[in-house]
């Protein structure tokens, strides 16, 4: 810890050096049109993403940025419905008239990125696979939680536990490869179990950006898979305020949302609060509702920060807490849930919204100060964030969990752009965690543990007129301490947990490119290699893992994960047509997987009731892993208001030790849609659309699994807006599942107990401006 907090605090004293030497500032101008007519388009958006500054163009087409550095090169972006999305990397020395003509266009595009680069960059010269879902696709989609929200992203699925828990898959890869982003921060809420889904409040998101392949050079240990970054709304222009309030009800499973947001600036001094809150009780397929599979979840966030002409700091602070109820067992013979007493539980008391034993009380805290300070041309990025994660699982009382961890995590992030000519845009970047984590319940599956690890990185991106390459290598270095635990039961003695002092430390390296070939086409590729350190389940597990239906067994002697990928992918985006194709070859070295030899298992009893249960005993191994596949997607717009989408998405993973699968890969999936978009007097906005969900049979399974038939599910959807003097109402009605297919996830964590994934739902949305 005392080296990595030299290398930060000895770069904000430079920055803070710089600060005080009274550089210039200017108003940059600027107009935006559309390129046929040459006319002013009134009420676009501009905003530059590294200043977290936005403004609106007047009725002129016209828009300025007041007092920005002279010094410095920034990426401008411009949006507007209707129009290609466009971007311009501006020399502020050089230009402070800037002229944006967007080309009209059907096709919903985002060009610039933020995920997986140092600065914000075009997607044009971004050599990594960055899929972005915006704020409205989210709202439609009727997802239960934010990941369900974008698992329809080709090369995205979820590991699930009901509707209220969702653990993304990146690739085949999931749990602690992926690494969640939330105010700028990576999110640590012990997401090494099944059922630790992420902890973000899915009304605040207003874009998700998800780096598909090995992010380890930028973002370190557990990002091998993959990044999915948490966006929230942009901080709104000067002399601003607004907020809107959102509301969903969904008919499978009762699921009742709501949230209500207010944001503004006053002169550079941004603020914004939120509240939400959703219940919903137990999900249900076909005629059966599964019992005790209901949640209820509160959230309070606030942002609280200065935009001026040094830069930007906001202060984030957020409370997510969460109630999840978990199923034990599944249906009899005859389909049927029983209660203790081998009574049939009927769907009306299936839908009460009151959690029975056992059920998780999650409550987690969240303050993240997120910094750019501008320095003569160049940036000192930083995010300091303490978490604070409180996990209980009640099992045998409402009142007295069995199971209590308490993890805090305090994490640092800080990064120096240097100032470029706009050709070279090198950094520098130094991050790292110190974790602490405490049981203070009378069960156990993880020891108490320390854990300390920094990582620093040096990165080159070297711009041309149609594209960019770039290289970086970082060193990372972790230790773990796990704490011995030992159970005195008076006559005898019973060790737990074996202390253990674990050391892991890597090189990484990645490089890549991204050309425009030709007007439209692009090409980008990149090869990276990935590490991530074993975490604390896999190292030091010892116990039942509730409504896992498995007892769990760690290995404090495995070795650190690594991993190298190629991905090469192509794109086109023409007026009417845009295509992609994406391909990867990923070798992981020592995976590290959970397996259950020789149908091993062991009696469990609990100390409350006396009874004993039979579990399967899962350990953690170790091989050598291939995982290749690839995504591809079309979308066709032959006539402006029609919309034919389509995408394809597969992975293979082997054990290469054995030449058989590795567990948990999701299988093959074809998804097509339909959008009508119809112009109406009125009403902007609107749309039909109908789609088909193709899952293919997965056929490919480790020994512990099962093979999982494919199956088709129809969804639909209708919705509109219109104007009113404080902005856009958004209506809209979704369907999932409207066939009520009966059919089983793959990974779906009750597929174990033969519980069905939810049937059909039918979702109401609205959003009203405030």
């Amino acid at each position: 810890m005392k080296k990595s907090f030299i290398l930060f605090v000895g770069l904000f004293l430079l920055a803070f050096q710089n600060i005080f030497a009274h550089p210039a500032f200017i108003d940059i101008k600027g107009k935006v049109t559309d390129a046929a007519t040459k006319e002013p388009l009134a009420g676009a958006t501009v905003f530059i993403s590294d200043l977290k500054t936005t403004v609106i163009t007047g009725n002129t087409g016209e828009f300025i940025f007041k007092n920005v550095p002279v010094k410095g090169k920034f990426l401008v972006e411009v949006r507007y419905i209707g129009y290609k999305t466009s971007s311009q990397l501006i020399d502020f020395a050089s230009k402070n008239d800037i002229e944006f003509a967007l080309e009209p266009s059907v096709v919903e595009s985002a060009e610039v990125v933020i995920t997986g680069t140092p600065s914000s960059a075009n997607s044009k010269t971004n050599s990594l696979a960055v899929v972005t879902v915006n704020k409205q696709k989210l709202a439609q989609a009727a997802g239960t939680n934010l990941v369900d929200a974008i698992a329809k992203v080709p090369g995205i699925s979820q590991v699930t536990t009901g509707g209220a828990i969702s653990k993304p898959t990146i690739r085949g890869l999931g749990y602690n490869r992926v690494l969640t982003m939330v105010d700028g921060a990576r999110e640590e809420g012990q997401q090494w179990g099944d059922e630790h889904g992420i902890l973000a409040d899915q009304f605040a998101a207003s874009r998700v950006e998800v780096l598909k392949g090995p992010a380890s050079l930028l973002y370190g240990s557990d990002a091998l898979g993959g990044v999915i970054n948490i966006i929230d709304d942009l901080v709104p222009p000067p002399g601003t305020f607004n907020g809107n309030f959102n509301a969903n009800y969904s008919t499978n499973g009762g699921l009742m949302g709501s949230s209500l947001m207010f944001q503004g600036n006053d002169n550079g001094f941004v603020y914004r609060g939120r509240a939400s809150y959703k219940n919903a009780y137990g999900f249900s397929y076909k005629d059966k509702v599964v019992p005790n599979s209901g949640y209820n979840e509160t959230d309070f966030s606030t942002m609280l920060g200065l935009n001026k002409t040094w830069g930007y700091t906001h202060l984030n602070l957020s409370r997510f807490s969460t109630n999840i109820g978990l199923v034990e067992s599944g249906p009899d013979a005859s389909g049927d849930f029983l209660d203790e007493d081998g009574e049939v539980i009927s769907n009306d008391e299936a839908r009460q919204r009151r959690l029975e034993v056992p059920f998780q009380n999650i409550n987690h805290y969240r303050a993240a100060l997120n910094s750019n300070i501008l320095i003569n041309g160049g940036q000192l990025k930083s995010t300091f964030a303490f978490q604070k994660n409180i996990r209980k699982e009640f099992e045998d009382s409402p009142t007295e969990p069995g199971l209590h961890l308490g993890l805090s995590s305090f994490t640092y992030d800080v990064k120096y752009l240097f100032a470029g000519n706009g050709k070279w845009e090198p950094a520098i970047g130094v991050q790292g965690m110190y974790q602490k984590n405490v049981n203070s319940g009378d069960e156990f599956l993880i020891p108490d543990y320390r854990s300390d690890n920094i990582g620093a990185f040096v990165y080159l991106k070297r711009n041309f007129t149609n594209g960019a390459i770039n290289a970086g290598v970082r060193y990372d270095y972790k230790k773990i301490n796990g704490d011995e635990l030992i159970e005195d039961h008076g006559n005898h003695s019973h060790e737990i947990f074996k202390a253990f002092d674990n050391k892991f430390s890597n090189l990484t390296a990645s490089a890549g490119f991204a050309f425009e070939l030709a007007k439209d086409f692009n090409i980008k590729g990149n090869i990276g290699s990935g590490f991530r350190a074993p975490n604390i389940a896999e190292l030091g597990s010892n116990g039942k893992h509730e409504g896992t239906f498995r007892y769990e067994i760690g290995n404090s002697s495995l070795k650190q994960e690594t991993s190298l990928q190629f991905d090469l992918g192509l794109e086109y985006h023409a007026k009417s047509i845009t295509l992609g194709l994406n391909a990867y070859h990923n070798s992981i070295y020592d995976y590290i997987y959970l397996a259950n030899l020789n149908n091993e298992t062991i009696q469990v009893g609990d100390h409350h009731t006396g009874i004993t249960e039979t579990l399967p005993v899962y350990r953690y191994l170790q091989t050598n892993a291939t995982l290749m596949g690839g995504e591809a997607s079309v979308d066709f717009h032959l006539v402006k208001s029609l919309h034919f989408e389509n995408t394809f998405a597969y992975v293979k993973g082997t054990n290469n030790a054995t030449n058989s699968p590795l567990p948990f890969i999701p299988a093959a999936s074809l998804n097509n849609e339909i959008r009508f978009e119809p112009e109406i007097k009125g009403l902007e906005d609107s749309f039909i659309k109908v789609g088909l969900n193709n899952v293919f049979k997965q056929d490919r399974f480790d020994v512990f699994e099962t093979e999982t038939d494919g199956y088709t599910l129809l969804d639909a959807g209708i919705g509109t807006s219109f104007k009113t003097p404080k902005g856009k109402i958004n209506v809209w009605i979704t369907g999932q599942n409207l066939t009520n297919k009966l059919y089983y996830n793959h990974l779906s964590r009750y597929k174990l107990a033969n519980i069905y994934n939810p049937g059909r739902n039918v979702s109401f949305g609205i959003n009203i401006p405030l």
